[in-house]
């Protein structure tokens, strides 16, 4: 019974990632200190340090994973489903390509997930604004991290974390040559940003603008078969990450 209970609890509460341990132990910190102070801010504190670990929260997700698939890189609004020139820094191409754009404000989730299996083949950084990331020119201008992932099936995408008005920090947590699967945890941006996803042409979105997506879960395009490659079957597979 008692094993229940704690079992019960535990799975009521979403896990945290770690990069908000930090920030969380600091309102926590600061929250014993006015407490003993006596002093009515800390209840203010506390309710900081309560949004600090909402912010942060990291949920499992069950990811699809049929051939050809390409699932949202982040959590948010679906806020561009158009063809874009690529940063230069990736290396992916000088011409449009279909872009996917997915906007996280400050209440999204904001760990940010692989859009397909592959191969990282490089990661790129480069500084810039702060814009506003709903901005279209916030591809351009905005501090940004690119991931360029290649997969088993000779088809690269580019994959763009930008930084919003409100975020101060990109943070990656894969390295160039690393194995990835769709789903995987590779980056989380600081506070309210987006994430475009780079497709090769011939891809089919299968997205619209205004529409919620869920980062490890939502497919918001097909990518072009191999040529010679057979239909493939009805069966698909999933993997809780």
């Amino acid at each position: 019974m008692s094993h229940s209970i704690v079992s019960a609890i535990r799975n009521a509460f979403v896990p945290v990632h770690r990069e908000g341990y930090p920030f969380i132990a600091i309102c926590a910190v600061a929250a014993l200190i006015l407490f003993v102070l006596d002093s009515p801010l800390a209840w203010i504190v506390v309710l900081i340090g309560c949004w600090v670990a909402y912010f942060f929260r990291d949920p499992p997700r069950v990811t699809p994973l049929a051939p050809n698939l390409v699932v949202s890189g982040a959590d948010g609004r679906v806020s561009s489903v158009a063809d874009a020139v690529p940063p230069p820094e990736l290396g992916l191409s000088d011409e449009p390509l279909p872009r996917i754009s997915v906007f996280m404000n400050v209440f999204n989730v904001h760990v940010n997930r692989a859009p397909v299996t592959g191969r990282i083949a490089r990661i790129a950084y480069k500084p810039g604004k702060f814009l506003n990331a709903e901005l279209d020119k916030a591809s351009e201008d905005n501090e940004r991290n690119g991931f360029l992932i290649e997969t088993d099936g000779d088809v690269t995408i580019g994959v763009v974390q930008i930084a919003g008005l409100v975020a101060r920090r990109i943070v990656s947590f894969s390295h160039e040559g690393q194995a990835v699967m769709a789903g995987d945890r590779i980056g989380l941006i600081r506070f309210g940003s987006r994430v475009d996803i780079y497709l090769p042409r011939g891809s089919t979105p299968l997205v619209t603008v205004g529409q919620t997506a869920i980062a490890g879960e939502t497919v918001v395009a097909e990518l072009p078969k191999a040529k010679g490659a057979k239909a493939s079957g009805g069966e698909r597979s999933y993997r809780v990450t």
